[in-house]
């Protein structure tokens, strides 16, 4: 089966709008069934529904009439199923596999870090509804927004590291000012489950680093960590 690190053009863009944070509600089905015939094999049941089977997996998809992908738990079931199907490499224990974790202020990137132009899962921050009021004399009040809360855009992130094995996490900046700093004391927090899987943090100057850099700096930082390659 396709790995999805091999995505590309009209596939990619497909998969990425599945993954993107906040929920995209204008996927077209035909995109999303050209991408399931690309990284497994789809059948048409007599009832017009589509079987994909992927890497052991299997999903049955119920195309509507209407052009796009309108639900979100059917958009979810897609996530699911591409992240349940994708499969460790051959000869790589999910507990030892390496994550890179790429964070800012204005995303969240998540690649397989020994996967070679790699494809990142993308996570965008906040919607206006996750901002969360406050008195106007607050602290978290300025220019007339509300600050948001951390957990929106950090929630999707611990997740997507949910079945992850050794992580790695790349940001910006120290202190208040570094998204990296922050994500890690709330993942102590919050999910302490997976915090106890991060095995470094590195400050990078990732506006000025392509993918394919900082998943070298990352396949050389695991090497330096003694942690087994993949």
């Amino acid at each position: 089966m396709t790995s999805s690190a091999s995505l590309s053009g009209s596939h990619l863009r497909t998969y990425n709008t599945i993954f993107q944070h906040p929920v995209s509600h204008n996927l077209e089905w035909r995109a999303v069934r050209n991408l399931m015939g690309r990284i497994g094999e789809v059948t048409e049941e007599l009832n017009g529904n589509l079987k994909v089977v992927r890497n052991g997996r299997t999903l049955v998809l119920h195309p509507h009439r209407a052009k796009d992908v309108a639900e979100t738990e059917e958009l979810m079931a897609l996530r699911h199923f591409i992240e349940d199907s994708e499969g460790a490499p051959a000869g790589a224990p999910a507990d030892e596999a390496h994550w890179l974790l790429v964070i800012d202020h204005h995303e969240a990137r998540i690649f397989r870090s020994e996967m070679r132009d790699a494809v990142p899962h993308q996570i965008l921050p906040h919607k206006p509804e996750d901002y969360f009021r406050h008195a106007h004399n607050s602290k978290d009040f300025s220019r007339g927004r509300e600050k948001p809360d951390p957990s929106s855009f950090f929630e999707p992130v611990a997740r997507a590291l949910q079945a992850a094995g050794r992580i790695l996490v790349f940001g910006t900046g120290t202190g208040t000012g570094s998204e990296m700093e922050q994500f890690s004391a709330w993942l102590g927090r919050h999910h302490p489950e997976v915090a106890r899987r991060v095995i470094g943090s590195v400050v990078v100057d990732e506006n000025h680093m392509t993918d394919g850099q900082l998943l070298a700096k990352a396949r050389d930082f695991y090497l330096a960590a003694g942690a087994p390659q993949a």
